[in-house]
C-alpha cells in the first residue's frame, strides 16, 4: 500500500490506487488544504477601500495567486472558481485553459484529477476520486483507494452533478444536472441522468491548439 496521494512535485507518477489515510504525510497535506480552502472562501477586498468598477478584478487576481499555491497545474491565469471550494490535497488537480466553477465545488482529489480547457462548471459540482472498499475491514484499517477523473476539453458540467471516481468524460461533453456520473461517456455526447447515460450526440468540432486532454 502506497502513501499516495503525490505531493506536487511528483505529482505524474501514480504508482498505487490503495494508501493509508491517516499517514503522516497525508494529514499533514490535508491540513495545508484545509487552510487554503479557509483562506480562500473568506478572502475579500475591503469594499471600503476598493473601487466597485475594479473590485472584481482584485477579486480574480488574488484568488488566481491563492490557487497557484496549491493547485498541481494550472494552465494560465483565465481561471475561477468561484468560493466555496474544498479539495482534499490540491496537488493531484490540473486545470485547463479557461476553466470556470460555479459556487460550492468540491474535488476529493485522492488520484489525479484532469480537466481540460473551456471547462464550465454549474454550482454545487462533486468530483470524488477517492473511495473505499464495500468490506468492513479495509475501513477498519482506514484504507482508501484513489481512482482517477479524467475530464476532457469544452465540457459543460451542470449544477449538482457527482462525478465518480475512475470515470472518464470525452472532450466536448454536456452533463445534465442532478446528474450521478458513474461510468465514462464518449466524446461530444450529452448525458443526464442517475447514473448519467447518453441521451444524444452533438457535432464534433476540430481541436485547438494546445488542446489534448486524453480521454
Amino acid at each position: 500500500m502506497s502513501t499516495a496521494p503525490l505531493r506536487p512535485q511528483s505529482y505524474h507518477h501514480l504508482t498505487s490506487p490503495s494508501y493509508d489515510s491517516l499517514n503522516s504525510d497525508l494529514c499533514a497535506a490535508r491540513f495545508r488544504a484545509r487552510a487554503f480552502a479557509h483562506h480562500y472562501n473568506t478572502w475579500f477586498p475591503d469594499p471600503s477601500t476598493t473601487t466597485p468598477s475594479t473590485g472584481f478584478d482584485v477579486l480574480a487576481s488574488e484568488r488566481f495567486k491563492l490557487l497557484k499555491t496549491i493547485i498541481g497545474h494550472i494552465a494560465n491565469d483565465e481561471i475561477f472558481i468561484e468560493p466555496p471550494f474544498n479539495i482534499d490535497y490540491g496537488c493531484n488537480i490540473s486545470l485547463g485553459t479557461r476553466f470556470y466553477a460555479n459556487f460550492n465545488l468540491t474535488i476529493l482529489d485522492c488520484s489525479l484529477v484532469t480537466i481540460g480547457n473551456r471547462c464550465m462548471f454549474g454550482p454545487n459540482v462533486s468530483i470524488f476520486a477517492a473511495t473505499h472498499e464495500a468490506e468492513v475491514q479495509s475501513r477498519r484499517d482506514n484504507v482508501e483507494y484513489g481512482r482517477p477523473v479524467v475530464i476532457g476539453d469544452d465540457c459543460w458540467i451542470g449544477g449538482n452533478v457527482v462525478i465518480l471516481p475512475g470515470v472518464t468524460i470525452g472532450r466536448g461533453c454536456t452533463v445534465g444536472a442532478m446528474s450521478v456520473v458513474s461510468r465514462d461517456i464518449p466524446e461530444f455526447s450529452v448525458a443526464m441522468g442517475q447514473p448519467a447515460k447518453v441521451v444524444k450526440k452533438v457535432k464534433e468540432i476540430p481541436r485547438e491548439q494546445g488542446d489534448g486532454v486524453e480521454t
